[in-house]
């Protein structure tokens, strides 16, 4: 497992790097779901690089990436890549965006590695082992109450998904501390592994998005879930500080949140 962090890790931050250099004058391309969710020649670029590198050094293992790529793989371990997770953030140039890098097997994820170019931020972790913040070990928010907790969330691009989300913020707004929108998944989750946040919830988000954040966060001992019992997943991830995850899945539970609003 050390080799497969440190090898993440490197990866990462070349990713990284490949990204703050193309920041400048980035190019847009044709949108993918709707016309707010964009991708850019660094997203593309980014993910041959973590691509070519995965398959050189492994080129037995699987590989899932939000671009495209896609490698069935023999060896039983599986790369999820997200190449600039929060894009529109990198777009704007808002320093809120990630390399996030996750490495599965057949329990869940095994190593996470998210790192963040623009502040320096490497976030990881080993299943088992803790998570670690450049080296400094995690420790989620000690928070016990609901009414006292900062809460993230996110929405997605398409309208009726975003609609949706929408609808569940006035009875949530008013039994929280606050609530935040930073608009990059896999650091949300991060955030509450540094404490950052109390707690985080979306729904919509994919493999990419989820695979290094859950890790970083559970090792850091935020309780990660989806509502009633289920796996965080597409339909709804919440990670909160233990004293507080089953007031706030109660109130997203009476609103539906895990709900598909597509279908």
């Amino acid at each position: 497992m050390t080799q497969l962090l440190d090898l993440a890790t490197d990866l990462a931050r070349r990713a990284g790097a490949l990204a703050l250099e193309m920041r400048d004058g980035v190019e847009t391309l044709p949108t993918k779901s709707s016309p707010t969710d964009v991708v850019t020649a660094a997203d593309k670029a980014v993910e041959r690089l973590l691509a070519d590198g995965i398959r050189t050094a492994r080129p037995d293992d699987g590989l899932l990436g939000e671009e495209g790529a896609s490698d069935l793989g023999t060896s039983g371990l599986r790369w999820v890549v997200d190449p600039i997770d929060g894009t529109v953030n990198y777009l704007y140039g808002i320093p809120q965006w990630a390399v996030s890098i996750g490495i599965e097997d057949s329990v869940g994820t095994l190593v996470g590695v998210v790192f963040d170019p623009s502040k320096d931020e490497l976030w990881q972790a080993v299943r088992g082992r803790g998570s670690t913040l450049n080296g400094v070990p995690l420790q989620c928010s000690g928070a016990t109450s609901l009414a006292q907790s900062l809460v993230a969330t996110g929405f997605g691009y398409d309208e009726v998904r975003r609609a949706a989300q929408a609808r569940i913020l006035p009875g949530l707004l008013p039994k929280v501390r606050d609530i935040r929108r930073l608009g990059a998944g896999a650091l949300d989750l991060c955030g509450v592994a540094a404490g950052r946040v109390d707690a985080y919830y979306e729904q919509g988000l994919s493999p990419w998005d989820l695979s290094a954040g859950t890790l970083i966060a559970s090792e850091a001992g935020a309780r990660v879930e989806g509502l009633r019992g289920r796996p965080p997943s597409h339909d709804l991830v919440v990670a909160a500080a233990p004293a507080v995850f089953e007031a706030l899945h109660d109130v997203l539970v009476s609103a539906d949140a895990d709900a598909d609003p597509m279908g």
